[in-house]
């Protein structure tokens, strides 16, 4: 059974502990045990012993083999799967829709919720809320790396491209931005860091308050449309299919198509994360979902496109977010990728972008993809792995997207 909820209330649920005693002993007054210095030195020398071992151990690997093979995995009873009504979660929405996620679970339930920006699908997966979520890769890296590599793993790919900053006419170029307001779908997430650090290679300062600072407004993508519409903002930065309407219904102009930036016009627009407590517990129900994914991506590829988009405004209806017309889901298509590539080698990239937005801080990224269960399930159905090895090293705040590749 599939249901759909609203965004969580973020509530924590306290606990408490509770001590015990046998009550045999209870009013018995204790009677103290002395150990005498042989004893205490024997008991020093048997831990010495034991923390060399275990170091040992734990230096060459035997250790952390041991803990893993003595880790039971099981399918889970439910599973919570986090998405939002964009085009670019696509693969969800039509996951979701067509059954896909439903038949490869089998007896594992599926609950959904739908979100709307990622720092907020972020924190009801830290509360446990939400167990595997898409949503852009940027949120992903700051949980990540908040957590110490705890937190979250980046298990498949979505969708690629599809972002594009769009101006008001009155805009003649890069060089006339001075001053002027523009939008981003939510601080810290994917677009936003892109516009920050488009904007400061560009030479402009941003949110400074001085006359050739240029502001940037966080705010739903529904809602940059409507103020764009009012022109109240002058541009905003942003997913399919917000950029395509603004450029056909409010005669916006692409200033920046994020795919000219980035080798071969690729990068991650959205990304499937999962609990990393979650994947080490339930393995075989992430696979599952992968195995749905799959499916999902293989039918926006290659079913008639009328029926992709009568599949997609019905996931939109469902998510709570307006049906798009024919014209504009046509239209977002041609700027997207489908595809269940996480695009491994550009995450140095995009958390050297979020450390100069100032988003967040340099870390390594080691253990924050991985590929084996994608690759799994495509070597099962006949097809190349994806994937790819990735850089621990944060780039020069001088490098570009190119030196990435």
């Amino acid at each position: 059974m599939t249901r759909t909820a609203g965004a969580p209330t973020g509530q924590a649920h306290g606990s408490t502990a509770v001590t015990r005693s046998s009550s045999a002993d209870a009013g018995q007054p204790r009677r103290r045990r002395r150990i005498g210095w042989p004893a205490v030195l024997a008991g020093l020398a048997i831990l010495c012993v034991l923390t060399v071992t275990a170091t040992v151990l734990r230096a060459n690997g035997t250790l952390d083999a041991m803990e893993q093979a003595g880790t039971e995995t099981s399918d889970a009873q439910e599973v919570t799967l986090g998405y939002f009504g964009n085009l670019t979660h696509g693969p969800a929405l039509a996951g979701v829709e067509q059954g896909y996620f439903e038949q490869a679970l089998g007896e594992t339930e599926l609950n959904t919720q739908v979100f709307n920006t990622g720092p907020t699908t972020i924190e009801a997966m830290n509360s446990g809320e939400v167990d595997i979520a898409f949503m852009g890769p940027n949120p992903a890296i700051n949980s990540f790396v908040q957590s110490g590599g705890e937190s979250v793993t980046i298990v498949a790919g979505a969708t690629s491209g599809g972002a594009q900053f769009i101006v008001s006419n009155d805009v003649a170029g890069p060089d006339d931005l001075a001053g002027r307001t523009f939008a981003t779908p939510d601080f810290g997430g994917t677009q936003d860091v892109a516009l920050r650090v488009w904007l400061q290679d560009q030479g402009y300062e941003v949110d400074t308050g001085s006359p050739d600072s240029v502001s940037i407004t966080p705010m739903p993508s529904g809602q940059a449309l409507q103020t764009f519409r009012q022109g109240a903002i002058d541009g905003f930065w942003g997913p399919q299919p917000w950029a395509t309407r603004m450029t056909q219904e409010e005669g916006g102009q692409v200033l920046v198509d994020e795919r000219d930036l980035w080798p071969d016009g690729r990068y991650p627009t959205t990304v499937l994360a999962v609990r990393t407590d979650f994947l080490q517990q339930h393995p075989q129900t992430v696979e599952k979902i992968l195995t749905g994914l799959e499916d999902s991506v293989d039918y926006l590829n290659t079913a008639d496109q009328d029926q992709v988009i009568e599949t997609l405004n019905t996931g939109f209806e469902n998510a709570r977010t307006e049906p798009l017309d024919p014209e504009t889901i046509a239209g977002s298509l041609e700027a997207m990728e489908w595809t269940t590539d996480p695009m491994e080698s550009t995450y140095a990239t995009l958390l050297e972008n979020g450390v100069q937005a100032g988003t967040t801080q340099e870390a390594s990224l080691d253990g924050f993809v991985d590929d084996s269960l994608i690759n799994t399930v495509r070597e099962n159905r006949g097809m190349d792995p994806v994937g790819g090895e990735i850089s621990a090293a944060v780039l020069p705040a001088t490098g570009s997207r190119e030196d990435a590749a």
